[in-house]
Formats: C-alpha cells, structure tokens, sequence
C-alpha cells in the first residue's frame, strides 16, 4: 500500500459524499498517482464500513470488467469487483429518482444468488454451479462519481466499482436445466430494443466471472457466503438513461425485470 490510513479514510468520505450527494469529481488518482491496488480497495472497504455504520447491510456483490478484451485492454488478470448494500436495492417494476444519480447507465445481467459458500484459491465453474441456489435477470444502474465518466480502473475500485442501484426480477429459476452461456438477453428502453446478447459474453460462461471474484477474495482471506447475491457483469454495454426512460431486460427462460427512471 502506498496511501496512509488517514488518506484511505479522505478519499472514502469524499466518495460516498459524491455518491450520496450525487455530485461529480476528478478521478482521484489525479490527486494519488502514486495508489495501488490493495490502497484502491481498501477505499472501497472504507466505504463499505462507513455504510455500516449508518445501519446499511451489504447484501451482495458485484463483478466489473468481465470481458476478457477489457481485461487485456486495461492490463489486469482478474475481474474487479464491488459490494452491494440493501440501500442499492429497488423493487421490480419501481422508480428511481434520477436527480439522485450523476450519469446513470444500465447493464444486462445474470444474478446469482448462493445456496453454499465459495472459497478460493481453487474455485471454478463447476464449483459456482454446485454451490448456486437460483439464477435471476437483473438490471444494475452503474453511476461513477468521476466527471465525464474519465477514470482509471484503480479510480473505479476505489468508488466501489461505480455501484449505485440495482433491481433483480423474473423468477428464481434453478440451473440444473440451463445452458447459461446460450442465454439470449434483450436490453429494451422504451420499447425499443438496444442491446442484445447471450451469456457467454461475461468470460465465455457468466460463472467463470464468479469463480474468478470468489479467488480473488480468497487471497484476501474471505470468501462468499451462502446465501450472497452477485451480478455476474454487464452481458451489453452500458445504456445511458434520463428522466422518463422506462428500461426493461428479457432473459431466455429466466423471464422479465423492470425499471423506470423519473
């Protein structure tokens, strides 16, 4: 680490600040060239911690960069990967209030939800399938608190991996009978179609993405506990959206889930 605990702490109050304030900032390896990776979550932790402390409960987690052409591009092995707090949480079919938000987008997802833990180092598909209880489609609104949406990856761990809200739907469908890399997903906003995809395109197979989170934390010392939601990573690009944006995901025999924006 090369930032002291006492800038860690800094940089996470001014975060969240921008997050709850829905206020934009430089990236903040402007001001910290000099951060790592473990300095950039231990930043996103602080922000975790400060959550808790206000009473919120962390409900699950999150994996970002899940293709393996951003991970070349962007020179990293692993995916990276945020938490998700009960206060991210909105129902199916519910509204957002988007002047509580920067610059919002929306991603397709698969959603895990656990039935045993998973620990690295080890982990693998086969381990994420035999430890997952269902699977639901889920729309994640990612909204970076940097201006313009310029970051670098260590910027976007820090800020907790640009986590805002996140709406999961359909129905809580088994996987014994799924093939989750064909799975056909249709992103609609306002009725019209604007992204479209299949499963494989989270790391050729939506569980190597949780398989990859669940090593990466285990060099941590932690692992993932039963009964954890994770979004697998954006299936699409990101969609932006405004006020009046009605978003809708369809995801072959998972079913439907969605959001409007206000």
């Amino acid at each position: 680490m090369k930032l002291d605990n006492a800038t860690i702490l800094r940089l996470a109050e001014h975060l969240e600040t921008c997050e709850l304030e829905a206020r934009d900032t430089p990236k903040i390896t402007d001001e910290h060239p000099e951060m790592d990776w473990e300095d950039a979550y231990a930043i996103q932790y602080a922000i975790r911690d400060r959550k808790l402390a206000r009473g919120d409960k962390v409900v699950g987690l999150k994996a970002g960069l899940t293709s393996r052409a951003k991970m070349k591009q962007m020179n990293v092995e692993d995916p990276v990967f945020g938490f998700l707090a009960d206060s991210f949480a909105v129902p199916e079919g519910g509204e957002i209030d988007i002047k509580k938000l920067i610059h919002p987008k929306v991603e397709p997802e698969i959603a895990f939800v656990t039935k045993a833990p998973l620990k690295g180092p080890g982990c693998h598909i086969g381990a994420v399938l035999a430890a997952t209880d269902f699977v639901v489609p889920a729309i994640e609104i990612i909204d970076s608190r940097y201006r313009d949406f310029k970051f670098d990856l260590k910027s976007v761990v820090a800020d907790n991996c640009s986590s805002s809200r996140f709406v999961v739907g359909g129905s809580a469908t088994p996987i014994d009978d799924l093939d989750l890399r064909t799975l056909g997903v249709v992103l609609e906003k306002n009725g019209v179609a604007v992204a479209i995809g299949a499963g494989a395109a989270v790391l050729g197979h939506p569980a190597a993405a949780i398989a990859m989170l669940a090593n990466m934390l285990g060099r941590r010392g932690e692992e993932i506990p039963a009964g954890t939601l994770i979004l697998s990573g954006g299936i699409t690009e990101a969609v932006a959206v405004e006020a009046g944006d009605a978003v809708s995901l369809r995801i072959q025999s998972l079913g439907t889930v969605s959001v409007r924006f206000n």
